[in-house]
């Protein structure tokens, strides 16, 4: 099954999290099919918070991928957030 989820990167105490496509027997950090976005939960200023490709998505999503509920969370804000910047 693919899922998109987050892998983990960053320093310690300063996680930042890319968002992926990838097997869902593959491990947390291993191999990956495809990065998405990314998620920076410690984003400071004018840095962006969550970037996310929503078509490349929405094409994963259609061709089965199944989102982890905190890529679904982080992908509703990434929609809000481009709703009301357009």
């Amino acid at each position: 099954m693919v899922k998109i989820r987050l892998t983990r990167g960053g320093a310690k105490k300063r996680p930042f999290y890319h968002i992926i496509v990838t097997d869902s027997r593959s491990a947390r950090d291993g191999r990956n099919i495809e990065r998405v976005g990314y998620y920076n939960p410690v984003a400071q200023g004018a840095e962006s918070r969550i970037v996310l490709d929503l078509p490349l998505v929405d094409k994963w999503v259609a061709n089965g991928a199944q989102m982890t509920d905190k890529v679904r969370n982080l992908y509703k804000e990434a929609t809000k957030a481009q709703a009301s910047a357009a």
